[in-house]
């Protein structure tokens, strides 16, 4: 009899993600199915884009939990379309960011052809409000585009004077 679809679920809830390790895979939205294929699970993965340096090792994370469950057969599909976005972070996963110290993506900012988030960036009045994780302050200023990771850009609090990243929408 296989573990169920919910508690496989669960399990890579547990997964931390290998950057932000305060964050699961599951809470981070890359996991995008899981399903039973005759004795083969199939866990279907979207990186947060095609060229990061740590989907090997999720994919390692992943196969370890599930074989150490007693999952013997595992198949895992790489989905690039739809491209993953920030706006698939879980409200839980949002909150973690927030509480380890990184400003979390503002929703409806994402790249993803939506009306508010498209039409601003095509106007040049894409001037987001980054609130500091640390303090609350609004009174922040981007450093640099790019933080600690590809995902993330560099801020500063001008009010605790604290550097925080923020978790780019994309």
């Amino acid at each position: 009899m296989h573990p169920s679809v919910d508690t496989i679920w669960s399990w890579l809830g547990e997964v931390p993600d290998p950057e932000i390790p305060v964050i699961s895979l599951t809470d981070l939205g890359i996991i995008r199915d899981v399903a039973w294929d005759k004795d083969t699970l199939v866990v279907t993965v979207t990186p947060t884009y095609s060229g990061c340096p740590a989907t090997s090792v999720i994919n390692f994370e992943i196969e370890k939990v599930l074989l150490d469950k007693g999952v013997e057969q595992i198949r895992l599909e790489r989905r690039l379309s739809p491209p993953w976005t920030t706006d698939w972070i879980s409200t839980v996963g949002r909150e973690k960011l927030k509480a380890y110290g990184i400003a979390p993506p503002i929703d409806g900012t994402a790249a993803d052809g939506r009306a508010a988030g498209l039409a601003s960036r095509l106007t040049g009045q894409g001037n987001l409000v980054i609130e500091c994780p640390r303090c609350g302050s609004i009174d922040t200023q981007k450093v640099s585009q790019f933080g600690s990771t590809p995902c993330k850009a560099a801020y500063r609090c001008r009010s605790c004077l604290e550097p925080f990243d923020y978790f780019k929408c994309i």
